[in-house]
């Protein structure tokens, strides 16, 4: 790909909630350095907001959802909708920095990667307490301490600052229905499960560029510890998921890595921290140490409540295999 490409940005919304963060989402792929071809804002099962995204958003193409209720489902319907080449999704509560666009598809100029990423930066409502520890800022949708600081192949990119090319996407299947948020249920790894397979099936890989950012809103409901537990208990579950559909090996590679690396280091600094009479520094370990045993636990539960599941099949019907619709 030897010039700038045709990109449609596709922005997912489901409540009148975040109607002003919405509108800051969109003026800022409008004004992007390499404008984009088009934006569809995807709008998922709510018809009043729906009515207003038609009427006071002019030049915008606005359409319900038509796939599965859900984030991936609202995905899903943008790629089908999109008529660029490279289709970018920004979350609905983001703001993309000028260069967004420009900066990531410079890599495309290589015909071996599918997508890109971007570094995600908090925006925070309220500021973090001094528990939350920066490896697990992914428990709020941002890049996190372990993530490379230079432009690298990734497994993959955050799900709401990427983009990728919508012939690969769509001949893979687009995005799984049953992993992704619906509504406020705090899962994921839609994108995960969803790079890994468009790897293993096409040889195409994805890569991260920190040089270029949006900022994520973080509302200060998401920096209580029940909500951080929760949330990494359901990050264990959708891994396994992922886990199921794609092989442990890929799905569990860069955590792996993770857990045997960077947590390790975050955890002795703030232990370390609390002889210099930090105590938020205790704090942190203890909140990394939560966490890991959370998404182990969501992890262990998911794999156990499958295998139940099985077994009661096999005793009560012949085995059968169903796939996930994903894109008609």
């Amino acid at each position: 790909m030897s010039q700038e490409p045709s990109v449609s940005v596709v922005i997912c919304c489901y409540t009148e909630q975040r109607w002003d963060q919405i509108l800051a989402a969109v003026e800022s792929v409008q004004r992007q350095t390499l404008r984009p071809t088009e934006v569809v804002l995807v709008v998922d099962y709510n018809d009043d907001l729906l009515k207003r995204a038609l009427d006071q958003l002019p030049g915008v193409i606005v359409v319900p959802n038509s796939s599965e209720k859900g984030l991936s489902g609202g995905k899903n319907t943008g790629l089908r909708v999109a008529t660029a080449p490279v289709v970018a999704f920004l979350d609905d509560d983001a703001v993309a920095a000028p260069d967004w666009l420009r900066v990531l598809c410079a890599h495309l100029a290589d015909d071996s990667v599918a997508g890109v990423g971007s570094a995600v930066l908090p925006a925070w409502q309220r500021q973090p307490p001094r528990w939350f520890p920066h490896e697990f800022l992914w428990v709020v949708g941002c890049s996190y301490v372990g993530l490379p600081t230079e432009p690298a192949e990734i497994r993959n990119p955050f799900g709401g600052a990427m983009l990728v090319r919508r012939e690969l996407a769509l001949a893979c299947g687009g995005f799984r229905t049953d992993l992704g948020r619906v509504l406020g249920l705090p899962a994921g790894c839609e994108e995960t499960e969803f790079c890994i397979r468009i790897r293993q099936s096409t040889g195409h890989r994805f890569m991260y560029e920190p040089r270029t950012t949006i900022d994520h809103f973080v509302p200060a409901n998401r920096l209580r510890f029940r909500y951080f537990l929760h949330r990494c208990y359901h990050e264990g579950v959708s891994k396994a998921a992922v886990a199921r559909s794609v092989g442990a090996g890929d799905a569990l590679a860069a955590e792996r890595r993770y857990v045997s690396r960077t947590l390790p280091v975050g955890f002795t600094r703030g232990v370390l921290g609390t002889f210099r009479g930090d105590l938020g520094g205790l704090t942190s370990a203890v909140a990394i140490g939560a966490g890991v045993f959370a998404a182990g636990v969501g992890y262990c539960a998911a794999v156990l409540r499958r295998q139940a599941w099985s077994n009661r099949d096999l005793t009560t019907s012949p085995a059968t295999s169903r796939s996930p619709r994903i894109v008609e």
